[in-house]
């Protein structure tokens, strides 16, 4: 799958050192380098892009109000030098944080999630409630329907207008919001722990400061969210 990406991002050596990641990577095409959210914003409002990199902190209009003003946003990952901007990301429903400098290595991270998750949006699937049943669900992909043990799941993404659903044998990506999840993803089985995450508490294997630990999978708790975590999980207040 062939990827067109934009970098907006004040300083010209960030901006060199993402262009010649890109360069590096077959399939990977950059349609636009720039300097300020001005430039970036006369460009992609005619020139769809697949993916777009974005600094944060940048003169006259940041990274976060750019994406704001977008009606129709790109797949989007953060690149700051800043760690304290990660949840205001997922609130946006970026896909990614970068923390400058950045590697090539965890770039390429970046670009096999946005490859990852466009390929199962293309692919499409829907969720179909199985009645009462609280053991399992199907997800309709196609012809096909797949049977997900609720057991298996460890967590779900809210990105945009879609959810990734986490799982022991891999990710599914479904129309629907995060709050239409919860609908079908009951407590105490599941909890919303931020606007754009419910995890499976039976999977929750530490709760460090504001971020739940399953896996390698960093989840934050977002604020209206902790008294309610921490009725479910004695201890955790």
């Amino acid at each position: 799958m062939k990827l067109n990406c934009a970098i907006v991002d004040d300083e010209p050596l960030a901006r060199e050192i993402l262009t010649g990641f890109m360069a590096s990577l077959p399939g990977v095409t950059l349609a636009g380098a720039f300097g300020n959210a001005f430039e970036a914003l006369r460009y992609l409002r005619d020139h769809p892009v697949d993916a777009l990199f974005l600094d944060i902190e940048m003169p006259e209009i940041s990274g976060i109000a750019l994406l704001r003003s977008l009606p129709q946003p790109p797949v989007t990952v953060f690149t700051t030098a800043f760690r304290n901007y990660a949840f205001e990301g997922f609130e946006l429903g970026v896909i990614d944080f970068l923390l400058k400098p950045v590697a090539q290595s965890r770039f390429n991270q970046s670009i096999e999630k946005i490859l990852d998750f466009l390929t199962l949006q293309k692919n499409g699937a829907d969720l179909e409630r199985n009645g009462n049943n609280r053991e399992f669900i199907f997800v309709k992909s196609g012809v096909e329907k797949i049977k997900l043990f609720l057991a298996d799941i460890l967590f779900i993404q809210g990105l945009k207008d879609y959810a990734i659903i986490h799982s022991v044998t891999g990710k599914t990506v479904v129309k629907g919001s995060v709050k239409s999840m919860q609908e079908l993803f009951p407590g105490p089985a599941f909890i919303r722990v931020h606007k754009s995450f419910i995890v499976a508490q039976s999977r929750i294997q530490r709760i460090s400061g504001n971020r739940i630990i399953i896996g390698e999978h960093l989840i934050p708790i977002g604020r209206v969210y902790r008294e309610e975590l921490g009725k479910q999980i004695p201890g955790f207040l």
